[in-house]
């Protein structure tokens, strides 16, 4: 797709009532996609949103109108905590009409079940029981019009629109037991004896127990969410707003960009903005992941959800309603949640063709116990045909990805990581090489002027050099700044600046051309090194950057420049090679300097004085390898290699969430969120197999055995009740695999 479309894109949301398995999904979503304008659409099947994006032209009426066509209904969320809302009030609805409808079913169904089973029916063939038995159906039918009858119009639907789904197989199952057991009362005199049976009580209690299955995975996929919930109840009701020196509690969604908000303490401020009163410690745990509370005071940002721990303050509001720092995290975490990785994309493909391929079973299964099974042949060519059909139901196999991967991208927004789509999740789980930017990654980010030579012209150095710094934005100007400023040295009046990228600037200052820089500007433009060659490697061996002065051609001096490292980058960085990770660190310092880093914090491997463009070639050197890479940087220098490493991580700096060119923003901008980043993609991976290779082998060794394939040998068939039964738990125990994810720790955690 091109830039254009991105740039103008827009991004609906829509709740979706009455799909009921993968191929329901896959119907959706080819729908949607053949729509003109619409960029893409994915529909997460776990909690039933549907996710689009399109060009301005499109409207959500198109998209509701479109999924109407094929028998579901859809309602627009407009945004995510209405979503929240309609979703729950939706949920709540319909658990509360699957529980009576599975009650019904139940007070029906179990007793017709037992006293089949005790064979306490009068015979068909005589008058009371063809009496009795015609009356059974009638009430069989009742009960299957109102317990099981989104089954068959759902079915139905799906036929009329050339398709089938899990409702076919449970409509077809239920529906054919019925028709025949009525077939058998109506004409019991010209079946054979061995085939005068009906079947009334498989057909209630399969209903009953399918209802009850949705109901448990209703239960059970509500903790899912539990994250964006979580996140969600961060934000108050209302805030202290001052007005005309009066303080008024207003609804937080009639609050306005330059508001003053008063936050007492133990209170969560509202939205965001900028401190102008008092100070407090500010613990920003749920957003940031980390735990310790920030000291905040005039003119430091404080974050909406945040809590205010120990002073009353006041700030001015800058960003509120959907522009907030947690609108925008509640916004990423829940399109994370509805995109897709590989596994499911590969899940969808196969539910596709299963319901079709399970009806082509059934019919042949039928077949074949009509042709040479045993008698009574119409009895089981029925009961084999419909323990296939109920056995078959592809839920689980629907749930298995978009389960894990909701609780998975949950549980990173927990920890302060961002993921912004699954594919980030999924191949975080298989990196073989990490590369790591230095500045502001492995160290603080924070650079510090530690030495001048010579220090008889240090100040006149210093104020020079802060005259061409006060026009640069690498993180060394602010150092030379900050230095300059404490010492109170006036600047100097500065023309034809020029950032020459990854090499330093060059002004013209008093009529001379001033260079700053490193080895390789002062080496293209030609100027000899000669004895500060020794300092520089001195100050490097000690790993402090070492930026050369020259003035005409002539180097008069060297700014020593330290950047100190994280606390936990060491600790980080061991556990990373701890999981068999490769760790390199990529950096445009001076090689010297490069190499003291690395060996503080345990890095073997090192790619010093390497320009930004230059960093995307060398991770390209090492995909062509056969490597994964994961490239850690801060998201704006390192751009392009973020963008073509297999998973960039961006660090997000505390909470600027804005970050495009990564895959997973880590909002703590600490190394330890890439260990723990890797560990709930391997996690969440590793649940993704589990529920697939559960749904995979419950069909595999389920279908079979209801078509009869132990018969012959053990004299053993599924009962289409236990089939109903075991499609029903198959869903639950998915769910409920994919809700351990909710209780992972990250080693770094733990500890």
């Amino acid at each position: 797709m091109n830039d254009v479309h991105h740039q103008t894109m827009v991004a609906y949301q829509f709740s979706i009532s009455g799909a009921t398995c993968a191929s329901c999904v896959m119907r959706i979503e080819n729908k949607i996609r053949s729509l003109p304008g619409v960029i893409s659409a994915n529909m997460n099947f776990a909690d039933r949103t549907l996710s689009v994006s399109a060009e301005p032209a499109v409207l959500p009426n198109q998209i509701i109108e479109a999924v109407k066509q094929l028998g579901y209904s859809a309602t627009y969320i407009p945004d995510a905590e209405q979503g929240e809302a309609i979703k729950k009030i939706s949920e709540s609805r319909y658990y509360q009409s699957l529980l009576r409808k599975t009650i019904v079913a139940i007070i029906i169904g179990l007793p017709l079940f037992i006293f089949t089973m005790l064979d306490m029916f009068p015979r068909l063939q005589t008058d009371t029981g063809h009496g009795i038995n015609f009356l059974l159906g009638a009430i069989t039918l009742g009960v299957l019009t109102y317990s099981g009858g989104h089954f068959f119009v759902g079915g139905w639907k799906a036929f009329i629109a050339h398709s089938a789904n899990m409702d076919t197989l449970i409509a077809l199952g239920t529906g054919i037991a019925w028709l025949y057991s009525m077939i058998a009362i109506l004409f019991t005199h010209f079946l054979p004896p061995m085939a005068q049976h009906v079947y009334f009580e498989a057909s209630v209690v399969i209903i009953a127990l399918v209802n009850l299955g949705a109901l448990l995975e209703l239960r059970a996929r509500r903790h899912t969410s539990q994250a964006i919930q979580r996140l969600m109840r961060l934000q108050p009701k209302t805030a202290r707003v001052i007005r005309d020196n009066n303080e008024v509690d207003q609804p937080i969604d009639t609050l306005q960009v330059g508001d003053l908000i008063r936050v007492r303490p133990g209170e969560q401020i509202p939205v965001d903005g900028i401190i102008i009163e008092g100070n407090s410690s500010i613990d920003e745990s749920m957003l940031t992941g980390e735990p310790l509370a920030r000291q905040k005071q005039i003119g430091d940002a404080v974050f909406g959800g945040t809590l205010n721990k120990n002073s009353s303050f006041i700030f001015k509001a800058n960003h509120v309603g959907k522009e907030t720092v947690l609108a925008q995290i509640i916004k990423l975490v829940q399109q994370a949640q509805n995109s897709k990785p590989a596994l499911a994309r590969l899940a969808d493909q196969i539910s596709a063709i299963f319901v079709p391929t399970v009806l082509i079973i059934a019919v042949l299964t039928a077949l074949i116990w009509f042709n040479v099974g045993v008698q009574p042949r119409m009895a089981y060519m029925l009961v084999t045909a419909m323990a296939v059909l109920v056995v078959a139901c592809p839920c689980a196999l629907g749930l298995a990805v978009p389960i894990s991967v909701m609780v998975g991208i949950g549980k990173g927004a927990e920890y302060g990581i961002l993921i912004r789509h699954a594919d980030a999740l999924q191949q975080a789980s298989q990196l073989t090489t990490i590369v790591l930017d230095k500045t502001g990654t492995i160290t603080q980010g924070q650079p510090q002027v530690t030495d001048i030579y010579p220090e008889s012209e240090a100040k006149t150095l210093i104020a020079l050099a802060a005259s061409i710094e006060t026009a640069s934005e690498h993180p060394f100007a602010e150092a030379i700044i900050q230095s300059n400023l404490a010492q109170g040295l006036q600047l100097k009046k500065v023309e034809n600046f020029e950032a020459i990228t990854g090499l330093g600037i060059s002004g013209m200052v008093d009529g001379h051309r001033i260079l700053l820089g490193n080895r390789k500007l002062m080496m293209n433009y030609h100027i000899a090194l000669d004895q500060w060659e020794n300092q520089s490697d001195s100050l490097a061996a000690q790993a402090k950057t070492p930026i050369y002065i020259a003035s005409d051609q002539t180097i008069i001096g060297i700014i020593a420049i330290a950047d100190p490292i994280k606390l936990d980058s060491k600790k980080a960085i061991e556990d990373l090679q701890a999981m068999g990770l490769k760790v390199i660190m990529m950096t445009g310092d001076h090689v010297a300097t490069a190499h003291a880093i690395a060996s503080e914090v345990g890095i073997q491997d090192v790619l010093a004085e390497v320009s930004p463009q230059e960093k995307s070639s060398h991770i390209a050197s090492l995909q062509a390898k056969g490597e994964k890479i994961g490239m850690v940087g801060d998201g704006i220098n390192d751009a392009p290699a973020l963008a073509l490493a297999d998973v960039g991580f961006a660090m997000g700096k505390g909470t600027d969430v804005a970050m495009e060119s990564g895959d997973i923003t880590l909002m703590r901008n600490s190394l330890r969120g890439v260990v723990d980043a890797i560990e709930i993609s391997q996690q969440t991976i590793k649940n993704m197999k589990q529920n697939l290779f559960g749904a995979f082998i419950y069909n595999i060794i389920g279908i079979p055995i209801a078509a009869g394939i132990l018969f012959p040998f053990v004299g053993i068939l599924l009962n289409p009740m236990l089939a109903g039964l075991a499609m029903a738990l198959s869903s639950v125990t998915v769910v409920t695999n994919a809700n351990r994810l909710r209780f992972f720790k990250p080693k770094g955690e733990r500890q």
